[in-house]
């Protein structure tokens, strides 16, 4: 069973809503002790990197998901949920992070090497490139994912297993361990977004 995270900055609905069409067991909850009963965990998120910790802090769900990574059970983190991973963000200041993966998350800055201006946010379809294999990317192929986003990781390559081209190389699929992040919107991404998700979820069965 997947435990969805409500910290009141998640997008339930669509992810709810993916994991249904995959035909995979879910509930939501924002209770500590539910969720650390869970196979898996997912952390949505849309809005802001410093309001989205400070009520995972408030709610002692920062702990928790600590606790939940440190059983070996699989972590994923959607869009601001994947940012959230790293060990800060210097969106609205600088802001502490979860600290699972290394890295800081920053904004683009709008202007290219050249000088040529460039739209912030990203936003649309951009191709995924794979760079290395992981347990969410068996039978996965380069194709579109759907992004939304202002702020990337600035992360080492050794966690990075796809990113897109947007200006520089952004992170899009990223992981170590038992702890896995995607910048798009797997649940709006199409084919590959439900074949990602739908790999995420089968983590269940090889645990």
């Amino acid at each position: 069973m997947i435990g969805i995270i409500d910290y009141g900055m998640g997008n339930l609905f669509s992810v709810s809503k993916a994991l249904e069409r995959l035909s995979a067991p879910y509930f939501i909850s924002e209770n500590k002790d539910k969720l650390l009963q869970a196979d898996a965990l997912i952390l949505p998120g849309v809005g802001a990197f410093k309001d989205a910790m400070e009520k995972l802090k408030e709610t002692g769900l920062s702990e928790m998901i600590h606790t939940f990574v440190e059983s070996g059970k699989p972590l994923l983190g959607i869009c601001l949920g994947m940012q959230l991973l790293f060990e800060s963000s210097e969106e609205n200041g600088l802001s502490e992070g979860l600290k699972l993966l290394p890295g800081k998350v920053i904004r683009f800055s709008g202007i290219s090497k050249d000088g040529t201006a460039y739209k912030v946010p990203h936003m649309g379809w951009n191709k995924l490139h794979f760079k290395k294999g992981s347990l969410v990317t068996p039978n996965i192929d380069d194709d579109f994912v759907y992004f939304v986003h202002s702020y990337y990781a600035d992360t080492k390559e050794e966690v990075i297993i796809a990113s897109c081209s947007y200006d520089k190389e952004v992170p899009a699929v990223v992981g170590r361990n038992n702890v896995y992040g995607m910048q798009f919107h797997p649940e709006k991404s199409s084919k590959l977004g439900m074949h990602l998700l739908s790999n995420f979820a089968n983590l269940i069965q090889k645990g």
